[in-house]
């Protein structure tokens, strides 16, 4: 175990201190952490799958590590089919779990089928924190650091400071848990959690289920935040024992005198229902401020929204009634368990009674893949976020709401406040009665093949996977136009896209690439492969560059195009880390200011880099731009481990040559 402080009592800190092998326990210090479980999905997993290939590795070495195929289900030609046999030739051959497609969403049926209080995951999806819901310590991260977890290797990350946000009071009703978490993102932004652990506590959390828990946990995300964390108590013991796994159970709380770096509190009692406007999960304001806007999609599901009760209530709102007149209501269950359990309490009857279409348990429009509203209409969807372009249409509106609010939304035709809609109505809040036992159905989960059966299986690669790029060891000069100026909060969305025209080459990089941050620059695939033998290009970024999902396509196929550095204002966890193990630099202005002197057609030239980024060197470099007979002080945050890597070209390639 690491050396430095002990821990300050928290969840969070325990869980750390627990699986702590590299590295002090201090904010801002690098520490690397024995990882239990690894979960991977089918948009994110088949490079995952790659990465271990390229590994060299026998089996993995995790307690568990599962497979879902979740994200791309539609299989409108041979893509998705042939990616999906690869994954479950290579789980076969790796010995990993393999979640079927139509199982559900991984974060739920994880959380189901194999979540254990006090255990670490990552998982190569951003919203992997969702698992925080269950007392774990669960991190989203690049599909790179997944393989290397599920090798045996630490997960490496920046110590976070622990924001303890202390909860009192219960929720109203017609105010449910996905209005906790928007009540974060308004009042703290998609800024506000970068480089912390959120820690709930207090006795408000006595009226929260563990699943209202994952509906608060999984939008951690969305605030930046390195995961979120709830102890392990009664309503996780209840969820056990409803799942028939009451023996995983145990007890992870946080000491009475514990110690938070921050504080914030809510008193669940003084919430409303909240909205999250187009085109962010940031954008947060009151239901009652844009009620009457016209509706004419509405969207259930996600692993925002995942659990039982939340299609319950949806429900229960609608039996009896029709949606609205030209709105779209659409269902997408989260898991094949809750949809058989919404079966048999009748849910589904009253949903498809009052006009919704049922669709098969996954992501779905979460990702783009289906259900993409008309372009400049108004789609109010249950999801994590709405960044633009991601529901698959380009002028696309998409608001971020409870099921509640939207059940109402879908039967008035306009946005509506729950309350407002139930009083006029004569509607009382629905007393559900659901099951005290879980459906349990494994029959589309393939356990790992015994090791001996396991060596004997060979990858099954459709013409449509490609091979890994080469990745060339980084020049000690870079000298090269800026073929991108962006804006602030651009994510991996808009770096990389979701949605049905890209997401089927996601094993396919050299395809894939043709897609590259073609919402901000239609012509940026073609200028960037034009420039790339003769010395690559650079982009210049504002703030928070590469929020959101942690799809490292998003670094992968830049780098393919040949970009080899980013100046940015700052970046998003997940993505920053990914540039690192695909040997891109990213670089920091020391004044903000400096962002505003440079355009797109700048000539940047960086000098000494191989000494600048030697292990031990201090992390700061001159930029010139030639252009303009200027100078800019710029620096890094990559640690010894990580500039070794960039300086290899990627961490594959370091670790090929025998480098840590």
């Amino acid at each position: 175990m690491g050396g430095g402080p002990r821990s300050g009592g928290t969840v969070a800190h325990r869980l750390i201190e627990d699986h702590l092998v590299e590295g002090r326990m201090v904010p801002g210090e690098e520490i690397g952490l024995r990882i239990d479980q690894t979960l991977t999905q089918d948009a994110t997993g088949t490079l995952v799958m790659q990465e271990l290939e390229a590994l060299g590795l026998d089996r993995v070495r995790t307690e568990v590590s599962v497979q879902y195929v979740d994200h791309n289900l539609l299989q409108a030609d041979e893509r998705n089919a042939e990616d999906h046999a690869f994954l479950r030739s290579a789980v076969r051959r790796f010995g990993i779990w393999y979640s079927k497609p139509g199982n559900g969403v991984s974060h739920p049926t994880h959380m189901q089928r194999f979540g254990i209080p006090g255990t670490t995951l990552a998982g190569s999806d951003s919203h992997t924190c969702a698992a925080g819901s269950l007392g774990m310590l669960a991190i989203g991260v690049g599909g790179l650091e997944v393989a290397l977890a599920m090798a045996g290797q630490p997960l490496y990350l920046r110590m976070p400071e622990i924001w303890g946000i202390r909860l009192t009071g219960a929720l109203p009703e017609w105010v449910s848990a996905k209005d906790v978490i928007l009540e974060m993102l308004r009042r703290h932004g998609v800024k506000g959690a970068v480089n912390r652990i959120v820690e709930y506590h207090g006795p408000g959390l006595a009226g929260l289920t563990a699943m209202d828990r994952h509906v608060i946990a999984n939008m951690g995300a969305e605030l930046g935040a390195t995961t979120s964390v709830f102890p392990a108590d009664a309503a996780v013991r209840d969820f056990l024992r409803t799942e028939g796994r009451e023996q995983d159970y145990t007890d992870v709380g946080a000491a009475s005198d514990a110690r938070y770096d921050l504080q914030d509190e809510i008193d669940l009692s003084t919430l409303e229902p909240l909205i999250a406007r187009p085109s962010s999960p940031g954008d947060v304001v009151p239901v009652r401020d844009v009620a009457g806007e016209r509706v004419d999609q509405v969207v259930l599901g996600s692993s925002a929204n995942p659990g039982l009760r939340d299609f319950a209530i949806a429900a229960a709102m609608v039996e009896g009634r029709q949606a609205a007149p030209g709105v779209s209501f659409d269902v997408n269950p989260t898991s094949r368990e809750i949809l058989q359990d919404l079966l048999r309490t009748g849910a589904v009857f009253d949903l498809i009674a009052a006009g919704a279409r049922l669709h098969q348990a996954g992501c779905l429009g979460c990702i783009g893949m289906g259900q993409a509203p008309a372009a400049g209409s108004n789609s109010l969807r249950t999801f994590p976020r709405n960044f633009p372009g991601r529901s698959g249409t380009e002028d696309d509106a998409v608001w971020l709401c409870s099921p509640e609010t939207a059940a109402a939304s879908a039967l008035t035709g306009a946005i509506t406040d729950p309350r407002d809609w139930a009083a006029r109505d004569g509607v009382t809040y629905p007393a559900m009665d659901l099951p005290e036992r879980a459906t349990v159905n494994t029959a589309m989960l393939e356990p790992p093949l015994p090791p001996h059966e396991a060596a004997e299986v060979e990858l099954e690669r459709g013409p449509n996977i490609s091979a890994l790029p080469d990745l060339d060891p980084l020049p000690d000069s870079i000298e090269a136009p800026v073929l991108l100026k962006a804006g602030d909060h651009v994510s991996t969305d808009e770096i990389s896209p979701a949605g049905a025209k890209a997401l089927p080459f996601r094993s396919n990089i050299p395809k894939l690439a043709e897609f590259t941050l073609t919402r901000l620059d239609p012509d940026y695939p073609h200028r960037a492969a034009r420039l790339r033998d003769a010395g690559g290009h650079v982009i210049v970024a504002g703030e928070n560059w590469g929020q959101g999902s942690s799809r490292e396509h998003a670094a992968i196929t830049p780098r393919y195009l040949g970009l080899r550095v980013i100046i940015a204002k700052s970046y998003a966890r997940i993505h920053w880390q990914n540039l690192a193990n695909f040997g891109v630099l990213a670089l920091e202005f020391d004044d903000p200011a400096d962002y505003d002197r440079i355009t797109a057609g700048d000539r940047l030239r960086i000098d000494g880099l191989r000494a600048t980024l030697t292990p031990g060197t201090p992390p700061t470099l001159r930029v010139r731009n030639t252009t303009r007979s200027e100078e800019y002080a710029v620096h890094h945050r990559l640690s010894d481990r990580q500039r070794t890597a960039v300086l290899a070209g990627g961490t594959i390639p370091a670790l090929a040559h025998g480098e840590p």
